[in-house]
């Protein structure tokens, strides 16, 4: 069974404050499971956010002076 950690321990896999992950959560943005009153999310959710908002670098080539 996969790793399920609650607020805070995201909170510190996301490297921010606990606020950001509970706002994922009630903008629906990450994946989550709640087990009674408790909200959990799966170790793999948070790989999948960091994943899906990684933003690549732009590689310039340059050619005569110009942008290609």
């Amino acid at each position: 069974m996969e790793k399920l950690m609650n607020v805070d321990e995201a909170a510190t896999a996301l490297g921010t404050s606990s606020r950001f992950p509970r706002r994922l959560i009630a903008e629906r943005r990450i994946r989550f499971v709640r087990v009674g009153r408790h909200v959990r999310i799966p170790a793999s959710a948070v790989d999948d956010f960091l994943r899906e908002n990684t933003v690549e670098p732009i590689v310039l080539t340059w050619r005569a002076g110009r942008v290609a």
